[in-house]
């Protein structure tokens, strides 16, 4: 697996990511509104604060430039979403991910929550996330899913929905868990991440009130057990995102860093 793509580029990187399984990264869809203004400008920023990679949320938009810029600044692709496989032909999506440089592909939502009320819905989730993984394979590329609360609260089988599922799934695809919403979903997160065990190769790290409807804090600033969820999967890219926020958001993504940084050091 490509863990993170080589620069000759001067980096503006400010950590020593040695400390680190994989260099923490963002989520981009938090600063969605900045980039409509200034893409560059926004990765930037994030660069400076210290952040070794990030995560697009639509490799459609702009690849090579996007790729260009990253390769500039330093900044590792851990993976993608890509709500594009779920209404565009797949190797024309895969192209684009080719380009920005990963090999994880993550379907972020798009799936009807009801489909994780029942086996059968999760067969018909697990049938179609197989086969968009049969699809990626030749690029040399794996699918993962990224859960929400709708994935957790309903129990299948005795268990969460989102474990029901990944018994359905092929080993090749993985989960991204959602650990705010994980929490805010009922489970118990470094439990639930236990019994995935090596299925999950990625965590969005948020924080906030642990409730829906209410906008996030900084990471360490708000209910969730951070530190713990963190421990249960130590290996896993840890990807920051703010779907909402109350304060400036990149002051917000700053303070997150010096948390989770401050982690590494104890």
């Amino acid at each position: 697996m490509t863990r993170a793509r080589a620069s000759t580029s001067p980096r503006l990187i400010q950590e020593d990511t040695t400390l680190m399984a994989t260099p923490l990264g963002v989520q981009l869809y938090t600063v969605r509104d900045q980039m409509k203004d200034d893409r560059d400008d926004v990765l930037r920023r994030i660069a400076e604060i210290g952040y070794g990679a990030v995560e697009p949320y639509d490799p459609m938009d702009d690849p090579k430039g996007f790729r260009q810029v990253a390769d500039d600044l330093g900044l590792a692709v851990s993976s993608t979403h890509a709500y594009a496989l779920l209404s565009e032909e797949p190797p024309v999506v895969l192209d684009a991910v080719a380009t920005i440089g990963t090999d994880l592909v993550i379907i972020p939502g798009g799936i009807a929550e009801e489909e994780f009320t029942t086996r059968d819905g999760l067969q018909r989730t697990a049938d179609l996330l197989n086969g968009l993984a049969e699809s990626a394979a030749p690029y040399g590329m794996r699918i993962g899913y990224h859960n929400h609360w709708w994935e957790i609260e309903p129990r299948v089988d005795g268990v969460h929905a989102i474990e029901a599922l990944a018994a359905l799934l092929e080993p090749r695809v993985f989960l991204e868990i959602d650990t705010y919403w994980a929490s805010v979903g009922g489970a118990d997160v470094p439990e639930l991440l236990g019994r995935l065990g090596d299925r999950v190769l990625a965590l969005h790290v948020k924080d906030g009130p642990g409730v829906k409807g209410e906008p996030h804090t900084a990471v360490g600033e708000g209910t969730i057990a951070v530190p713990e969820i963190l421990a249960a999967r130590p290996d896993a890219w840890r990807i920051v995102e703010l779907d909402s926020c109350a304060t400036d958001v990149v002051e917000a993504l700053a303070r997150s860093h010096a948390y989770l940084t401050g982690l590494e050091s104890r």
